[in-house]
């Protein structure tokens, strides 16, 4: 794709950028030539601003490593080996990698992101399509995803996580925010979130699903240990844990909330070591059951 001044001045860029892309570029260029130009004189911001306007290409760069500043490609880049950058890694398609994938503020792609190993960012990890390591996933801020989100180890996100798919960890699941789900939730250890957990479907752990402040579940909640919330804990059909259910102060725990009443015996079972203080709604089963 060539660009050209008025194609660029089109799209309203901001003064400083317009006038590196008159100096530099003389006004006209090759898309990814023209990224490839910004990234190189760390104008990383116009670089993505740039691919945010023009969108994604159907090219595909392969590497045998990634070791730079930073790189902003606009079709799919596939790594045979890993990915360290200082900054930014992003792709307007697929981002691929045989080994790890470390970003020091964020990793970005347009559709998936794929790694043989970590993938692990100082930012933001955001996806249009699935995010999947065979070793962890850690952001220090947000983790976003359009599809599913996948993990051999821990997904940890230092702020919230947002996934449209099912969210599926090896070991445990943590954020220093909300965990939203359009899916389910499965992990092989904990789960906490320091905000709300809200899932459409359902929740199994192997250990303790812990918020901060309020659990809701469309389905229903399956814990190795404990189910904790500082708000209300809520379920459309059964909770069951091998430990506690304990719903904050003044909160309740509710179950079968997308139950018949006369079906509550079978799909809205309440299981835990000892009867929930505050039990609003749901069958209890007992601590035997």
């Amino acid at each position: 794709m060539q660009l050209t001044k008025k194609f660029v001045k089109a799209k309203n860029p901001c003064t400083s950028g317009y006038r590196w892309f008159l100096k530099d570029r003389n006004g006209q260029g090759d898309y990814q030539e023209i990224l490839d130009a910004l990234v190189a004189d760390n104008r990383i911001d116009d670089a993505c601003w740039l691919l945010d306007q023009f969108g994604a290409t159907d090219e595909v760069l392969t590497l045998d490593y990634v070791d730079a500043n930073a790189i902003v490609f606009a079709g799919t880049l596939i790594v045979r080996q890993g990915i360290n950058v200082d900054t930014v890694v992003r792709a307007g398609q697929k981002i691929v990698a045989g080994g790890g994938i470390k970003a020091g503020t964020d990793i970005v792609a347009g559709q998936d992101i794929q790694s043989k190993g970590s993938i692990i960012s100082g930012g933001h990890i955001r996806a249009e399509g699935d995010v999947s390591a065979d070793w962890g996933i850690e952001a220090a801020s947000r983790i976003e995803c359009g599809g599913n989100l996948r993990a051999q180890w821990d997904i940890c996100a230092g702020q919230g996580v947002a996934v449209t798919g099912d969210i599926r960890a090896g070991q445990s699941l943590q954020a220093g925010g909300s965990i939203k789900c359009d899916q389910g939730i499965k992990a092989g250890r904990d789960i906490k979130a320091e905000h709300d957990i809200v899932v459409a479907r359902g929740i199994q752990s192997g250990g303790s699903i812990i918020a901060g402040n309020h659990i809701e579940t469309g389905w229903g909640i399956l814990s190795g240990c404990d189910i904790v919330a500082d708000g209300s804990i809520k379920a459309g059909e059964g909770l069951v844990a091998d430990g506690l259910i304990e719903p904050g102060l003044g909160h309740g725990v509710y179950a079968g909330l997308r139950v018949r009443l006369d079906a509550w015996a079978d799909a809205a079972r309440v299981v835990a070591r000892a009867r929930p203080r505050q039990l609003v709604s749901g069958y209890w089963c007992g601590a035997e059951a």
